[in-house]
């Protein structure tokens, strides 16, 4: 427990004002960044491969059922028998197109 000595002698000399030692300094630093980007790599690490295999972080929200109106897919299905009647006048020459270019 080498490091937790260096730490605790550490913050004792901040408290009382000792003599610095800035090679032990920067290897505390080091030591604990080190630590900190390695918990970050981790930590993005499993949450990648959790939602690249489909799961979610965190609590799976439930939703309710959306609410079914057939009225308004009455409405879209009428849209595209419209379409379709219009469709089928162009080709049976009901509409007769003329082409600008001729």
């Amino acid at each position: 427990m080498h490091i937790f000595d260096s730490l605790s002698s550490f913050l004792k000399r901040l408290r009382s004002g000792a003599s610095v030692d800035p090679i032990r300094d920067w290897l505390i630093l080091l030591t604990l960044s080190t630590i900190a980007l390695a918990g970050i790599i981790v930590w993005n690490v499993w949450a990648f491969d959790t939602v690249a295999g489909g799961g979610t972080i965190g609590a799976s929200v439930i939703q309710a059922p959306a609410a079914f109106s057939r009225t308004s897919l009455d409405a879209i299905h009428a849209i595209f028998v419209n379409r379709a009647a219009e469709e089928a006048k162009y080709e049976t020459g009901v509409y007769s197109f003329t082409d600008p270019s001729l």
